[in-house]
């Protein structure tokens, strides 16, 4: 522990030390989007809202390859924080989504001449495909993920090696004790034309746990992506393991609580040389629901898969519903897609896609007695179209429409909130989302 403890006091203080570097240039960059959605959700109703982000940026390039880099935002609905009062211009709706400190980081590449890079502040990031830490810009919602973080990388020409830690929580307690943390290394091997191979772990350590008095979570998993030929794929695979310590114990029942399972996620796609480059894919999940063993004596609860900042939304209702904060959390779920992609001219994309959506660990049955008893593990299918017009190298407008056709699995099963809330839908149910959007760039 105190070896640790020197070692990170180390790295502050270098991360710390004012860089003795000249301006050379100053560049001025930014993002709005813009999204308007409607969701029909049947039994849960209605919404409809529309969604902007405004991002503005200044990158600041000094001698010796440091640079920082601010970026501030601000997201949030239209109606609900401008100057809501036409007569008198007072702002009743302002509430506290002002703009923010995105990011904010210094960056140090190629140091000592080697090819070691330290980025140090708040920053975003993504790791291989994003299935556990992304940006959070994907699909509606899309208001941005970003840490308060070291990053340390090492770039070589066939290999990769980033090392990171991020604060999550802070209560001013004792130097690495009661926060929240996450910790992770990230291992890629480039040495292959157009592909990539990675090894990861990452490590979650919560003293603020809602479970006991630490929660820690640990992740390594292997992905491998790229595109050989007419073909691109996508393999990545995970285990979790890990849990909460400083439990109360029953008198007459222990109960443990773990993390132990697995996860996956593939896609295969072919694009074919001809007119509008169509490209067939398929894509497959498996998010495992964990488990529940018990009896008079003891009860052990192992936690469905957990994919912490997931970039990766597979449905436009599951992993992003308008009536609760739990976005991209889908878990406890098989998921099966075909889809196909075209481009008929330069400026459009076409996408159709298909997926279909089962339950892994389906509730208990409520009981002989009961009329409707046994829980379904079909939750539904869901089919999207959607279409993107590059109108200039800057300007994007897109438009998408969805529609889920609902399964008896819909009902009871618990599979938003990493796998730990029930969806409450009815097995009747059908849902259609439509959106359109603009981005610009700069």
């Amino acid at each position: 522990m105190r070896l640790r403890i020197i070692a990170m006091v180390a790295l502050v203080a270098l991360c710390s030390a004012t860089a003795m570097a000249e301006l050379q240039q100053v560049q001025v960059g930014g993002n709005l989007r813009i999204r308007g959605n409607y969701y029909n959700l049947d039994s849960l109703g209605k919404y409809s809202f529309i969604e902007q982000r405004t991002r503005l940026n200044v990158q600041a390039d000094f001698t010796d390859a440091v640079s920082a880099f601010i970026e501030f935002d601000y997201y949030n609905f239209w109606g609900e924080d401008f100057r809501s009062n036409y007569l008198t211009g007072a702002d009743w709706r302002g509430g506290q989504n002002n703009v923010d400190l995105y990011q904010g980081y210094i960056n140090m590449a190629n140091m000592w001449g080697t090819p070691l890079h330290l980025r140090v502040g708040r920053q975003e990031f993504s790791l291989g495909n994003a299935f556990f830490i992304g940006t959070n810009d994907d699909s509606a919602f899309f208001s941005g993920l970003s840490f308060d973080a070291l990053l340390l990388s090492y770039v070589h020409e066939s290999f990769m090696l980033h090392a990171v830690t991020a604060k999550l929580v802070e209560t001013y307690g004792d130097f690495l004790e009661d926060d929240g943390d996450v910790f992770g290394v990230y291992a890629s091997y480039i040495g292959i034309d157009n592909v990539e191979l990675d090894a990861y772990w990452l490590y979650v350590r919560d003293d603020v746990a809602l479970l006991g008095t630490r929660n820690n979570l640990h992740t390594i998993g292997l992905r491998g992506g790229g595109v050989v030929g007419a073909v691109d794929f996508e393999a990545e695979a995970a285990y979790q393991f890990g849990g909460p310590q400083g439990l109360r114990r029953g008198l007459l029942r222990r109960t443990d609580i773990d993390y132990n399972e697995f996860a996956v996620n593939l896609e295969l796609g072919y694009t074919f040389d001809v007119a509008w480059h169509p490209r067939v894919f398929g894509r497959f999940a498996y998010l495992g629901g964990g488990s529940v063993r018990r009896n008079w004596w003891r009860r052990d609860v192992d936690l469905p898969f957990n994919r912490l900042g997931s970039n990766v939304k597979y449905s436009e209702f599951l992993d992003n519903d308008p009536t609760s904060n739990l976005k991209a959390t889908l878990s406890n779920t098989l998921f099966y897609s075909l889809g196909l992609q075209a481009s008929p001219t330069e400026a459009l994309d076409l996408k159709l896609s298909g997926a279909y959506f089962q339950v892994d660990r389906r509730a208990r049955d409520l009981g002989w007695w009961w009329w409707r008893n046994r829980a379904s593990r079909s939750i539904g299918w869901e089919l999207g179209l959607y279409a993107d017009y590059h109108y200039s190298d800057d300007l994007t407008i897109r438009a998408g429409y969805a529609h889920f056709f609902g399964k008896r699995g819909l009902e009871r099963n618990a599979f938003i909130g990493s796998g730990l809330n029930v969806w409450g839908g009815d097995r009747r149910d059908d849902y259609d989302y439509l959106f359109i959007e603009t981005e610009v760039s700069f």
